[in-house]
């Protein structure tokens, strides 16, 4: 009789065998595409304690079990300031899944609480400083986000559609503030569906989004929730409009713009007309 495994050990085969296709191959394809880890990375695993951020820990957990290409990595939790409860069911679910976390403190939502004007943006710029710079104390030359596939082109129609501008989620980055340190996005082409299905097969229960501005109004009222019901609207008549928006940033064709910007500095047509 086979040994009997434990809970964390049955999570982890459902990803590399159920959930194989949905999850471990567009997971190794995007790493490979657009080579995000290399030789000699020490990544920081940004966890949030959401379903996006717990799946990408156990996804580079395993990749670390079996690549052949050498990397280490150091799981950071951030507590931005979560209520109590969301707090203990990030700690239990880590615990649970058996990832090995680093948890520090931040009063980032007790300063945002305060902003009128555009707490989200300073928010998410205030995390991100923190996680970098928790990240480098830790010996990290990269961070990871657990953006996917349907966070990208969501925030490609936002940028259309309230930014006026055509604006991409791009795989990987260079930090401006912090040299020598990068951000990746493991989880680039993966579907939140499959994300769910995968939570829900494992009876999984993560936060959601915890943020004080979230407890404060309804997160249907967001932007973002009205694009992702676009997208579910237009995907009655055409079932590919999501995988076509995802392959139009890999397609993208600069002879036919009017003006772009390209490391800071922008072009227009008129200059090589």
């Amino acid at each position: 009789m086979g040994r009997v495994l434990q809970p964390h050990e049955l999570i982890e085969r459902s990803i590399i065998k159920k959930y194989r296709k949905e999850l471990w191959n567009p997971f190794i394809v995007a790493l490979k595409e657009y080579q995000l880890i290399n030789t000699g990375d020490k990544i920081g695993v940004c966890i949030s304690g959401g379903k996006d951020s717990m799946l990408m820990a156990k996804l580079i957990q395993q990749l670390h079990k079996v690549s052949d290409v050498p990397f280490e990595a150091e799981y950071i939790v951030m507590n931005p300031g979560y209520n109590p409860e969301n707090y203990q069911r990030i700690l239990d679910n880590a615990e649970l899944l058996h990832i090995p976390v680093k948890v520090f403190a931040t009063d980032i939502f007790s300063v945002t609480d305060k902003t009128c004007k555009s707490p989200c943006y300073l928010c998410a710029r205030m995390r991100r400083g923190h996680l970098y710079q928790k990240a480098r104390e830790l010996g990290c030359n990269k961070i990871a986000l657990g953006h996917h596939f349907d966070d990208v082109i969501e925030t490609l129609l936002l940028s259309i559609f309230y930014g006026a501008q055509l604006q991409s989620m791009p795989p990987k980055l260079h930090s401006t503030n912090f040299a020598g340190m990068e951000l990746i996005r493991p989880l680039y082409r993966i579907h939140e569906k499959d994300i769910i299905s995968w939570k829900n097969y494992n009876h999984l229960e993560f936060i959601e989004c915890a943020c004080r501005m979230t407890e404060k109004n309804s997160v249907h009222d967001s932007k973002r929730e009205e694009i992702k019901q676009l997208i579910a609207t237009l995907k009655k008549n055409n079932p590919n409009i999501d995988k076509n928006i995802f392959n139009s940033i890999h397609t993208l064709s600069l002879d036919t713009f009017i003006r772009y910007k390209s490391n800071g500095k922008e072009y227009s047509f008129l200059d090589n007309y």
